[in-house]
């Protein structure tokens, strides 16, 4: 059974950093694509950015030059560096993953991990 666990949240400043982990445990297929989203209260939940089992990554405007995604195949952990925070960015933030191979695709989410930025 896959199951992903995040960490790292919590409260900053307006200008902090803060890191995300996303830990995998369970057997995933080779071919896959994890990625981070988030939903504010009221909100729908949207996309922060994305990375291919290959390491092709893609990051939503809104996120482009302050958020790097990143991930380590060996320790079945994906990354979200967060620099530049601002109060916008505030969010419970999710781990997902979609794998494919015989069967079609699998999705998983994790639990969520909060991210408060104050002004």
């Amino acid at each position: 059974q896959v199951q992903l666990v995040e960490s790292g949240g919590g409260s900053v400043q307006a200008g902090g950093s803060l890191r995300l982990s996303c830990a995998v445990s369970g057997s995933i297929r080779s071919i896959n694509v994890m990625g981070w989203y988030r939903q504010a209260p009221g909100k729908q939940r949207e996309p922060v950015a994305t990375i291919t089992s290959s390491g092709s990554t893609n990051h939503e405007d809104r996120v482009k030059g302050r958020f790097t995604i990143s991930r380590d195949n060996a320790k079945n952990t994906m990354y979200l560096q967060m620099n530049s925070l601002k109060p916008e960015d505030t969010a419970l933030y999710y781990c997902n993953l979609k794998d494919y191979g015989l069967g079609g695709r699998k999705e998983y989410w994790g639990q969520g991990t909060q991210v408060t930025v104050s002004s």
